[in-house]
């Protein structure tokens, strides 16, 4: 179970590395172009937000594979998943919103659902 465990935490945070440094990285024209291609038009969302939710999924990506316990074990791990959960509820709001699937988030959420039970002191 450990070492499926590793793979749903790797796999999580090479998932929200990759999006976030991309929403960091992006500038103002990218975000143009992909409110023009998308189904509900404009991205709703300015370049500072963009770039402060890229930040919170880079931090999250981190919280979820580095091994830190500087609390009881496995808390800050659980607590990088919940805040990526957290915001995969979010993520999954906005693109209903704007008529779009949301499928990738509800899976995401799932992984990072399975990673909090996982690891969860018995």
């Amino acid at each position: 179970m450990d070492g499926l465990l590793w793979i749903a935490q790797i796999l999580l945070a090479g998932v929200f590395l990759f999006t976030g440094v991309s929403k960091v990285l992006a500038n103002a024209e990218v975000l143009k172009a992909v409110g023009s291609s998308s189904n509900g038009g404009w991205i709703g969302l300015s370049r500072v937000q963009a770039a402060l939710i890229g930040l919170l999924e880079i931090v999250g990506a981190l919280g979820v594979v580095v091994p830190v316990d500087l609390w009881p074990p496995n808390v800050l791990l659980r607590l990088a998943a919940a805040g990526l959960a957290l915001l995969m509820v979010f993520a999954g709001i906005y693109h209903l919103r704007r008529h779009e699937t949301a499928a990738p988030t509800v899976a995401l959420f799932l992984l990072a659902l399975f990673v909090i039970v996982g690891r969860w002191p018995r």
